[in-house]
């Protein structure tokens, strides 16, 4: 560093100090400690109102991801209806010829037409219940004990690990047994012995369903987390044979 770096530095460091004593100062005078106040409560106004946006970006999200698959859905219809109309059997019944060579006396012929039987409504698809993502400021408001270095990206993350892991044990639970293989038949076993009359109605996952659908390791760490997601009211448990249930709130 030369001469000229050197008091570019002294220089700023006595600027910011200089503006510290005088925000010090600003805060001792009577007359406008009542002015930093007021800006203190339109800052955390400003904070309610960007978690209040923050959680309307997020449903608007869901709804805009429904309305992708429904017009993805429509636009296969559309195909099928195309396909269909682009190869219609050319061997359907056509009005009959008649011998005569008056067209007056040419008899009417009546085609017989098939009515297909009504297709089979289809069966509605069941909804399995997902973990919520947490806020900011329910983030915020978890103890500094129970984050310790944990970011609030990293919480939402281990809740989409944790809806993988529903919705994968859920979509075998709805399923036919028939139409299971070997694997999701034992799994399927597995998912009822787990069941109690206190899980009854509701949506839970184990250890094990974790260590199935993910990649997430279940350790110390991954304890911790739970912790928090019990705080913010996402999860609860009921213990009982030997096992955790991880009840989804």
């Amino acid at each position: 560093m030369d001469l000229d770096e050197l008091c570019s530095h002294v220089n700023s460091k006595i600027s910011l100090i200089k503006k510290t004593l005088q925000l010090r100062n600003i805060g001792q005078d009577p007359s406008l400690r009542n002015v930093l106040n007021k800006i203190a409560n339109e800052m955390h106004s400003l904070y309610d109102l960007l978690n209040n946006l923050e959680m309307e970006v997020q449903r608007q999200e869901t709804i805009s991801n429904s309305l992708k698959e429904l017009h993805a859905s429509l636009e296969k219809d559309l195909v099928e209806v195309s396909h269909m109309k682009e190869n219609i059997p050319p061997h359907l019944p056509k009005r009959a010829q008649s011998s005569s060579s008056t067209p007056e006396e040419e008899p009417e012929v009546v085609v017989k037409v098939t009515v297909p039987e009504p297709a089979k409504k289809c069966t509605k698809e069941k909804v399995i219940k997902e973990m919520e993502l947490i806020t900011v400021h329910e983030f915020e408001n978890v103890p500094a004990y129970m984050k310790n270095r944990l970011t609030y990206e990293q919480m939402n993350n281990l809740i989409e690990e944790i809806n993988k892991a529903v919705v994968g044990k859920y979509k075998i639970v709805h399923q036919p047994m028939k139409s299971l293989n070997n694997q999701a038949k034992k799994q399927l076993v597995r998912y009822k012995e787990e069941e109690t009359k206190d899980t009854k109605g509701n949506f839970f996952i184990v250890e094990q369903d974790i260590k199935d659908f993910t990649q997430l390791k279940v350790d110390k760490r991954f304890h911790g987390m739970l912790s928090i997601l019990r705080h913010c009211h996402r999860m609860r448990e009921i213990r009982g044979k030997g096992l955790v249930r991880y009840i989804i709130c």
